[in-house]
């Protein structure tokens, strides 16, 4: 069976250029699917776009490049007659981040615009807009044709029992892990300095003494932003913390700095820069109170203690959790650690240790099923530094997938494959029921699915 993959990255491959082929009034028509064309010069421009990408063909890119184009415009039509769109916000995330991808690769607009044939930046934006609500769309209906697609255990159990043993996937060692977690408190002092010094920017600012980007470069502790002077580019209300956010989309003046705001990342001002439709684009300038050693070490000796009554029976790691563990997402399930969601099936608690936070990884690597590791400190995703403590629940090592302990995996596993062969069945109907004619020089092609234009 062949594996169908369509990436987002394959699709606004095969989608590049298909809004300028129309303009070249010399051209030639290389396809026909139904009453849509595909030009010479939509593949010429795919092509062009993946060799400076370094994308590799597994096969002749003048027979992949148009089959791709073709497969986009049955999905295409399928939306149409499913009533199927995205949201402008959607849409328009991937469009900014992509922009900011670009400038920082080609080093400035201008290189920008002239790698992309003296294209305007609003150009270039109108492209990708184009580019990327079609490959949502596209997405979308796949995951309507998938959708359908239900796997039941009796049929997973199937599957293990017919497959060759051969083809069973191994399963690397994985692990189950407790975590009670202490923030080290900030003092009140450190607080109000990080307040004072915010406070003197807007001064700064408002009298004209220094630009707000020049402070953000020299004293926010965003680093990718900082190196921007704060710029965050467009965004949507839900992309930012909530107390950001508010602030952000109330302002609406160039010339004013806003009053410090606190988030779980530290304390911020921020810069209207201007508004997109229902998108805002501002600076800021982050700036995060410092945690004193002492703040550490007390907060790491009250671990240390917590941990000692659980490893002499005094109190149970569950009990711990609940009466002293400050990480929310673990607190309400006895400190079990959960592992991303994936596939149709809820997060699981089994990790493989790359999926590990770094330090928890350190802390478990040779400890055995049980025990109650030394405290440590670790750092979040946010920026904070806490304390942790974890507990070692269970230890799987490496083997052969099996039905008791990987329904999980296998039940991906299976889905997977339904759902592929979900997609190529609708294809093939598709190239029944779909007017095709491919010029000739162009049908000489070992095709992915054969049986375009033959019905």
């Amino acid at each position: 069976m062949k594996k169908i993959i369509f990436t987002t990255a394959c699709l606004l491959t095969a989608l590049y250029g298909q809004t300028v082929a129309q303009n070249n009034v010399i051209d030639e028509i290389v396809w026909v699917v139904g009453d849509e064309a595909i030009y010479k010069s939509e593949v010429e421009e795919a092509r062009r776009e993946a060799l400076e990408n370094g994308v590799q063909w597994d096969g002749d890119p003048y027979c992949l490049i148009p089959e791709q184009l073709a497969l986009n415009k049955l999905f295409l039509n399928q939306a149409e007659l499913d009533s199927i769109f995205v949201t402008d916000d959607d849409v328009a995330s991937s469009v900014e981040q992509e922009m900011k991808a670009m400038i920082e690769h080609y080093t400035s607009v201008e290189v920008m615009e002239e790698y992309n044939h003296g294209m305007t930046v609003d150009q270039i934006r109108s492209r990708l807009y184009e580019r990327y609500r079609q490959a949502y769309i596209i997405s979308e209906v796949r995951k309507n044709i998938v959708s359908r697609v239900k796997v039941t255990p009796a049929e997973v159990r199937r599957y293990v029992k017919d497959i060759p043993a051969s083809e069973i996937p191994d399963i690397p060692t994985q692990v189950e892990v407790q975590i009670i977690t202490l923030e080290p408190v900030v003092p009140q002092e450190e607080i109000d300095v990080v307040k004072a010094e915010l406070r003197s920017y807007i001064d700064r600012v408002q009298s004209g003494e220094v630009t707000f980007s020049t402070l953000a470069r020299l004293y926010s502790e965003d680093p990718e932003s900082a190196r921007k002077g704060g710029d965050l580019g467009f965004f949507g209300r839900g992309e930012m913390v909530s107390e950001f956010s508010t602030v952000a989309f109330n302002m609406t003046d160039p010339d004013k700095i806003s009053k410090i705001v606190e988030t779980e990342y530290g304390y911020h001002i921020i810069q209207f820069v201007e508004r997109l439709g229902d998108r805002v684009r501002v600076r800021h300038i982050l700036r995060k109170p410092r945690i004193p050693v002492q703040s550490v070490n007390e907060c790491i000796a009250r671990l240390d203690t917590i941990a000692n009554d659980i490893r002499t029976g005094n109190k149970t790691f569950e009990n711990c959790v609940a009466t002293y563990s400050q990480d929310k997402d673990t607190r309400n399930n006895n400190g079990l650690m959960s592992n991303s969601p994936g596939g149709n099936v809820p997060g699981t608690s089994k990790f493989m240790m790359e999926q590990l936070p770094p330090e928890v990884a350190r802390a478990v690597d040779r400890m055995h099923v049980g025990e109650i590791s030394d405290p440590f400190t670790m750092q979040l995703r946010n920026g904070k530094t806490i304390c942790a403590v974890v507990k070692l629940k269970n230890r799987i090592n490496g083997h052969k997938a099996n039905i008791s302990e990987d329904y999980e995996t296998l039940y991906d596993m299976v889905t997977s494959i339904r759902q592929e062969e979900a997609l190529e069945k609708w294809i093939r109907e598709k190239q029944r029921t779909t007017y095709v004619r491919i010029s000739e020089g162009w049908n000489d092609c070992d095709f992915v699915y054969p049986g375009w234009g033959k019905y």
